[in-house]
């Protein structure tokens, strides 16, 4: 049975949440003796809803737009290599010294997020998206205006700070948005477009340079990438839950501060369970899980150095790190072997030579389509030999399609001879793309399901070693195919990567008993 109290207490501090009951104000008119109740604000609950109870509609939009700019960060990291010999003859330095705008730009890249991430976790994902795209802006804009190569080198550090967020953040504002059940169509979508636009880069700037000219790379993605941000600041709102508790607290403080002041009112209080009823005469809204107590500086501090210790001290971190690199390597070295093979062997020009890439977007749908259907089949499976509740379920379709890796390396070494139709060497870049994103997902959605609380520092150490790796493979891949021969050099790399394919198995077999020997995992299950 409620119970009423009618004497109105002093100020009682209330927790907000998505769910809150709103006080119901209570006028009093003492000289007339009338009592009149009052609307309660509830178009500030309708304004600060959680991300995950958005209807379908708006949750796809929001998926499209920051899938759309993770492509589009992919494409300003791969469509730098085939300006790499017109920069060279330009500024009077190599090509493989042109190629290092490539490892600055990994490098910004790899870095940033982990001085980005918590700045996102307390002031909101929005402004950060908003301020490293005009950054990103900016820098496309600098890098097609530059008339230095030092210069360059510069601009495409920045361009990869600003660009990192639409990969490195993603990721958690599908976090925000999706419940666990239904994240892994999004974060399939979001791996092909990771992918698809790695392969688009070279394929669309390789025309343009033959064409147009390298600064019209720069040129043409200023604009289309001041459209996306733009379109990502009118669209996307914020999807960060503490931010967005913390802004309706204020305004709820707002509110009730704003009504008290202007008349005699009391509050009407209804307890979370509705078993109680209490008047006062304040209200104070407070965010249960505040952030902000633990200084910006502290958590910039922790978010740097988290990584590393979980990537020297957690095998499982570190053996995905390492795969997950490799594994990005080798789509890169594609920046530059690629072009090596198909203008030498077979004589293409470089758009043409670049346009065999085409072959990597394939790929990258093929698998996507693949990847939400096959997850949907697991769903739907019951089989106890395979526990469908741990993590290592996330591994199962890996163990084998991550073979496709050194499967593919080996087709495109041996079969790019001048006998052999060049179709054939362009699959094998499909087939190995079709490893490369077996892997990337793999990694991804094992590390958030083995480390939850730390999975943001989990998946940022494979993040800095992927991109990190990834910028300097380029740097060595002709020497490695001229020196080596083509067959041989694939060989080396698939011999790798086969070795790598042995680590799902074992984590599908012994991850269980791995991770229970983790002081991370134990202190998550305290």
């Amino acid at each position: 049975m409620t119970s009423h109290r009618d004497r109105p207490t002093g100020t009682i501090d209330l927790k907000v949440s998505f769910e809150t009951i709103l006080p119901i104000p209570v006028l009093r008119h003492e000289e007339v003796a009338e009592v009149k109740t009052l609307r309660p604000p509830h178009h500030i609950n309708e304004r600060f809803t959680s991300p995950q109870s958005w209807s379908p509609l708006r949750k796809r939009l929001v998926l499209c737009l920051l899938c759309t700019a993770t492509c589009f960060a992919s494409v300003a990291a791969s469509s730098y290599a085939p300006a790499k010999a017109a920069m060279a003859e330009e500024w009077g330095v190599s090509q493989v010294s042109a190629l290092v705008g490539i490892t600055t730009f990994t490098t910004g890249f790899a870095l940033t997020p982990m001085v980005l991430a918590p700045i996102s976790e307390v002031w909101g994902r929005k402004l950060v998206f908003t301020l490293t795209g005009v950054l990103f802006v900016a820098c496309q804009i600098g890098s097609a205006a530059t008339q230095s190569y030092p210069g360059m080198l510069v601009l495409r550090f920045f361009a990869g700070v600003g660009s990192s967020t639409y990969s490195s953040m993603v990721g958690g504002v599908i976090s925000d948005v999706y419940g666990p059940k239904e994240r892994n169509t999004p974060m399939a979508i979001f791996s092909g477009g990771a992918l698809f636009g790695t392969g688009l880069g070279p394929l669309f700037c390789g025309f343009i340079v033959q064409n147009l000219g390298w600064r019209w790379i720069f040129w043409t993605q200023s604009i289309v990438n001041a459209i996306v941000v733009l379109a990502l600041f009118v669209f996307v709102p914020e999807t960060r839950q503490n931010v967005l508790l913390r802004r309706k607290a204020a305004a709820l403080n707002h509110w009730y501060d704003d009504i008290g002041t202007k008349s005699t009112v009391n509050f009407r209080v209804t307890s979370p369970n509705a078993q109680q009823v209490i008047m006062c005469e304040k209200i104070a809204w407070k965010f249960e899980h505040d952030e902000e107590h633990e200084s910006i500086v502290r958590k910039i501090a922790t978010s740097a150095t988290l990584p590393f210790a979980l990537l020297f001290t957690e095998p499982i971190v570190f053996f995905f790190s390492l795969w997950a690199a490799f594994s990005w390597a080798i789509l890169y070295l594609g920046f530059a072997a690629v072009p090596l093979i198909f203008t030498h062997v077979y004589d293409f020009d470089l758009s043409s030579a670049n346009a065999v890439l085409a072959s990597s977007c394939a790929a990258s749908i093929i698998a996507t389509v693949v990847s939400i259907c096959q997850e949907r089949w697991l769903d739907g499976l019951s089989n106890p030999r395979l526990p469908l509740h741990r993590p290592e379920r996330r591994l199962y379709f890996s163990c084998v399609e991550s073979i496709c890796l050194p499967i593919g390396l080996f087709v495109f070494g041996w079969t790019a001879r001048i006998q052999i139709h060049w179709i054939v060497p362009a699959i094998g870049i499909g087939i190995s793309t079709l490893g490369i994103y077996s892997v990337y997902l793999a990694v991804f959605n094992y590390l958030a399901d083995s480390y939850h609380g730390y999975a943001s520092s989990a998946l940022a150490a494979q993040s800095f070693c992927r991109n990190f790796i990834g910028g300097i493979f380029p740097l060595v891949t002709v020497q490695m195919y001229t020196n080596l021969g083509y067959g041989p050099a694939s060989s080396l790399l698939g011999g790798i990567g086969l070795l790598l394919t042995a680590g799902p198995w074992v984590l599908v077999a012994y991850g269980e008993t791995i991770r229970a020997k983790s002081r991370f995992a134990n202190k998550l299950g305290q």
